[in-house]
């Protein structure tokens, strides 16, 4: 297993700019007064293709040698890191076939058909999701390019991070969500040797807790098809992710189903901002959590922004 270093990372924010947006940090008194912590909002959800996933899905495209990208990319993916693979896979002009189970939000779907990606639909669940994308893999030829447990991936998604520090200095804590844990290693890769002052938390669904079980355990504990509002958070902690989370990270927090869904509802009324509910993770614990972050300067990954218009998960009708 090779685990990358921060001189991967600095590779990967040269190689990349020219294909992704600095995103803003945006801060909000009124959340401030509600948490009694200082947030600072990194928006990732104004991202090139509306998400973080970008940058370790630009990163894995274009480290691909000319031989290899002939063949294209492909991967397994409930939506993020399908269409942020199917937007760098066009960027560089190379096919890519992405595996999606079927239940993946249709805004998700029309965006990688939209970015030029290839479809190819499974059942809701990890093992049905790779078992189809090994035969596709086999069909085709193509890079393999994982949602989050690939060190091209983690050394782009750490570039957040980066320009986090360089937007908000001497912060206590960055939060973000965490599902496979991508994001989070990325975090845990870039402060660790830029800010190792800087604690690390993790935010998860209390119904899709794997990566919490498996902090406690010490070990990786995995769901195969857990249920939640926040759908980009339902995959487990792999090799690679796990031992940044082990090795950095100081707690994983939960929210509610109903916690998230207010989250996600304060952010957009008060901040204005469309963010999908995977983002409201950390929000949620934050407000859950006071004494944790009470008085400290904190940032806070708002991961992405593709949310189902016509199912948004507080109208009673969905």
């Amino acid at each position: 297993m090779y685990i990358p270093t921060f001189d991967d990372v600095k590779t990967a924010q040269k190689r990349i700019a020219p294909y992704i947006h600095k995103t803003p940090v945006l801060t909000s008194t009124f959340m401030n007064e509600l948490s009694g912590a200082e947030l600072f909002f990194k928006c990732e959800n104004f991202q090139k293709a509306g998400v973080f996933k970008v940058r370790g899905a630009t990163n894995a495209v274009f480290g691909l040698s000319e031989e290899l990208a002939v063949k294209g990319v492909a991967t397994h993916s409930s939506g993020n890191h399908a269409l942020s693979l199917a937007y760098a896979a066009g960027r560089r002009g190379i096919p890519v076939t992405v595996v999606m189970p079927h239940t993946a939000p249709e805004a998700k779907k029309s965006a990688v058909r939209g970015y030029g990606g290839s479809i190819v639909e499974c059942e809701p669940s990890t093992s049905s999701r790779e078992e189809t994308f090994a035969k596709v893999v086999a069909e085709s030829g193509a890079d393999f390019v994982h949602p989050y447990n690939d060190p091209r991936v983690i050394s782009g998604q750490a570039t957040c991070s980066l320009e986090l520090l360089e937007q908000a200095e001497n912060l206590d804590a960055v939060i973000a969500p965490i599902g496979g844990g991508g994001m989070v290693s990325g975090t845990c890769l870039a402060l660790s040797n830029v800010a190792p002052e800087t604690k690390i938390y993790a935010a998860e669904p209390k119904n899709a807790d794997d990566a919490y079980r498996s902090f406690k355990a010490g070990k990786i504990i995995a769901d195969d098809a857990p249920v939640t509002v926040a759908d980009g958070l339902k995959v487990p902690l792999k090799d690679l992710t796990w031992h940044f989370v082990s090795n950095h990270v100081e707690d994983i927090l939960l929210a509610t189903e109903q916690e998230i869904i207010d989250a996600m509802k304060l952010i957009w009324q008060r901040m204005k901002i469309v963010m999908e509910p995977s983002s409201a993770v950390p929000l949620a614990t934050i407000l859950k959590n006071k004494n944790t972050f009470a008085g400290k300067r904190v940032g806070v990954i708002i991961t992405g922004g593709n949310v189902d218009l016509d199912k948004l998960p507080w109208n009673n009708s969905n």
